[in-house]
């Protein structure tokens, strides 16, 4: 059977630890639900619900648990992993069950997922450590016949956004050159951007998305809001290393 693994991306919530405090203009809590609600309706269950950052704005027990409770509804497993925002131990703590959780690393048939993360103390922009490198070695040579979907929160090639690209992976030249030695790694996918990215390097897919709240105009030289309503992505990952991948916003009157 050609039967693809169905992965839904959501990324940047910005969960504040009021549940009803808005952060430009959007009800972050509110928005996700309906990008999960929505995403759920037309697509069906997923075989992994991956969630690449910037969780909460406010990270704090009330944010991570109610992350949490919004993807438990759905039973389906899902990992997550930190973006600037994000504090990782409180993640670890309140984002830990069998199937929703902070792991690393997933396999399935034909396919595995590694997730870095890219957090800098004190900046807003990404970095990979040594650690992560390591990781990121050891598990790609630990499974060579698997295809792989690299997930990390910052991007790793320019967006046009000279702002945003100010908090681009300080190292992304030792990344993108680590993954042409392993040519296994089908996509690189992340968050932060607040928009839509699709590109090609080296033969791997280079994907950035929209958050579940607001979302940042392209080819910007400062900071400045779109009026693009909240998304998600959906990648299809087939078992001899195709993806076939759509972004989705939610309806202007949802």
């Amino acid at each position: 059977m050609n039967t693809p693994l169905f992965i839904l991306q959501i990324s940047d919530c910005h969960l504040l630890e009021d549940p009803e405090a808005t952060l430009s203009g959007i009800n972050t809590t509110q928005s996700l639900q309906q990008v999960l609600k929505h995403a759920y309706e037309q697509h069906g269950k997923a075989d992994l619900i991956l969630v690449t950052g910037d969780l909460a704005q406010e990270p704090c027990q009330s944010s991570y648990q109610r992350l949490f409770a919004a993807l438990q509804k759905y039973q389906t497993r899902s990992i997550c992993l930190p973006g600037n925002h994000d504090d990782l131990s409180l993640m670890q703590q309140y984002i830990n069950s069998k199937t929703i959780n902070c792991n690393k690393h997933i396999l399935f048939p034909h396919w595995q997922t590694i997730c870095l993360n890219s957090k800098k103390t004190g900046s807003p922009g990404g970095y990979l450590a040594a650690n992560e490198f390591t990781f990121l070695t050891e598990t790609l040579s630990r499974y060579p016949e698997l295809n792989t979907l690299v997930a990390i929160h910052h991007h790793c090639i320019p967006t046009q956004s000279l702002w945003m690209d100010s908090m681009m992976i300080e190292n992304n030249d030792e990344l993108l050159n680590l993954l042409k030695q392993y040519p296994q790694v089908k996509a690189i996918t992340g968050g932060h951007i607040h928009q839509e990215l699709e590109m090609q390097s080296n033969n791997q897919l280079i994907l950035g998305m929209p958050s579940t709240c607001f979302q940042f105009k392209p080819l910007s030289t400062e900071y400045a809001l779109d009026d693009k309503t909240p998304g998600y992505r959906v990648l299809l990952l087939y078992p001899e290393g195709e993806i076939k991948t759509h972004i989705y916003h939610l309806p202007e009157n949802a």
